[in-house]
């Protein structure tokens, strides 16, 4: 397995996984990672980017509808 393979392997476990701080961590790592060309750093992080993206957009929506939800009529439930 190559390098690059074992790194798309990484960032799927890390996507799948759905953990922001375990994403973060190796978005963190791959900047540092010279055995990676450019461009394949660059897609890497920025699937990681967008799933933290998503994470988060998703984690908001659910909060909302949340408050949402217990502020009925304008009384806490």
């Amino acid at each position: 397995m190559s390098h690059l393979e074992e790194v798309i392997a990484r960032v799927d476990a890390a996507i799948e996984e759905s953990v922001i701080i375990h994403m973060n961590e190796l978005l963190v790592a791959l900047s540092d990672d010279v055995e990676l060309s450019r461009e394949a750093r660059y897609e890497q992080q920025q699937r990681l980017r967008a799933a933290i993206f998503h994470k988060d957009r998703h984690h908001k929506e659910e909060m909302e509808a949340r408050r949402e939800h217990l502020t009925k009529d304008g009384t806490i439930l």
